[in-house]
């Protein structure tokens, strides 16, 4: 006959059940998807972390603040990235799936508006770019450039990054009817590096000599601006946005570490370097 457990004996056993399952929980493989502008910094930061938790599984991929909401309203990632918060809409089909969407602001960024490095422009107004993105100014003569016709290239509307420069640049005004598309911020770069007459805009983290960021200027023409971290962080560049996680509650134990990685000063050191502006 084989001896009963004592009832501390049982309990030991519960403990160490729920231990177990809880680490496993913890550690289990984590999918963040979402926002292009986003991307590299979650892509940097969750391979220091990997590097230094080595059981930690973390997948990272773009295609959108849009994509990346969706995706977490479908449970195929567990975090979606987004260079804007959460829409009203959004945040109600989730609550009807019976998901509880939590928000946390990673970082902040700076949109810099780009052309061609041989476009001899140098500087915009707000008035201006939203004339040329909005078809009112279509050569770049207007603008003290030459005597070419301007291509406009633009992020897709499922963009949180769309979305922010209509916001901000165009005042919620509607885009041209001729506007490019691009799926990607990586599309946009090649083509405004391939078009002498291009113009369009990225996330300061993507800037590279591939291309040329104008200064702008929000206050009619009196100062310009050009986009960089310091001056971003000193609040003088005007185009600056937050940059937000967004993950299901019930999930939280699986994500906190990783976020609690991002917001510690470590983390936010890291951020700094990759180019994106720490909270």
């Amino acid at each position: 006959m084989k001896p009963q457990l004592t009832l501390r004996e049982m309990n030991k056993i519960v403990i160490l059940s729920v231990a177990l399952l809880c680490g496993l929980h913890t550690l289990q493989a984590q999918r963040i998807k979402g926002s292009d502008t986003v991307l590299p910094l979650t892509q940097t930061l969750s391979e220091i972390y990997m590097n230094n938790h080595p059981e930690a599984t973390i997948t990272v991929t773009g295609g959108g603040s849009g994509v990346g909401i969706s995706a977490l309203l479908d449970g195929t990632t567990d975090i979606a990235m987004a260079s804007r918060r959460i829409k009203f809409s959004e945040k109600m089909k989730l609550k009807q799936s019976n998901h509880e969407p939590c928000e946390v602001v990673v970082a902040y960024d700076a949109l810099a508006v780009i052309v061609n490095p041989d476009n001899p422009v140098k500087q915009l107004t707000r008035e201006q770019l939203e004339a040329i993105f909005r078809g009112k100014i279509t050569n770049w003569k207007e603008v003290g450039g030459e005597d070419a016709k301007i291509i406009v290239y633009s992020r897709e509307t499922s963009s949180g990054t769309y979305e922010f420069f209509k916001e901000s640049v165009l005042h919620n005004k509607n885009y041209m009817s001729g506007v490019l598309s691009m799926p990607a911020t990586g599309a946009i770069i090649q083509s405004v590096s391939q078009t002498r007459g291009a113009i369009g805009y990225v996330g300061l983290a993507y800037l590279n000599p591939m291309i040329k960021a104008l200064a702008v200027s929000y206050d009619g023409g009196k100062n310009y601006v050009y986009p960089s971290v310091k001056s971003a962080v000193s609040k003088e560049y005007p185009v600056v946005r937050p940059l937000y996680y967004y993950y299901d509650k019930a999930n939280e134990a699986t994500v906190a570490p990783f976020i609690e990685y991002i917001e510690s000063p470590e983390g936010q050191a890291e951020t700094l370097k990759i180019g994106f502006i720490p909270k």
